[in-house]
């Protein structure tokens, strides 16, 4: 056989190789625990909001993809499918909150509407809502 078919079967076996290898990887990758991390800005969900709101371009420079600490007042409980569930927080704005997913509704205290909470969740942008994904109650 030909040196440069065996050169090419070899690139093409290794790329399989690695492709399957990261494949693997990212499939069985956890996410984060955020109980444990530190949050890189702690703030109300109204002034999350605001900011947004504000000077969006600036906001999503700042806090997306970082892990945000806020507190508010629950104003809705809602339970997804898979047992997620999703709580939203009071904001100033009445056209606008802060959307707070989790992945598993297992491990929550009671939750009801009108009480205070602080979550800890990754934000992932606006639109009319914040979005904090991966949430966590702080205890």
């Amino acid at each position: 056989m030909k040196t440069y078919i065996k050169v090419a079967l070899f690139a093409i076996v290794f790329l399989i190789i690695a492709g399957a290898g990261t494949a693997i990887y990212m499939f069985n990758k956890q996410h984060k625990d955020l109980q444990k991390t530190k949050p890189d800005f702690i703030m109300t969900a109204s002034d999350l909001q605001k900011a947004f709101e504000n000077d969006e371009a600036a906001a999503t420079s700042k806090y997306v993809k970082k892990i945000i600490e806020v507190s508010g007042i629950i104003e809705s409980v809602n339970p997804g499918e898979d047992k997620t569930l999703s709580i939203t927080l009071k904001t100033e704005s009445d056209l606008s909150s802060v959307i707070c997913t989790f992945q598993s509704a297992y491990d929550l205290p009671e939750l009801k509407a009108e009480n205070n909470i602080v979550l800890r969740g990754e934000c992932s942008g606006y639109l009319t809502d914040v979005l904090l994904n991966n949430c966590s109650v702080r205890k």
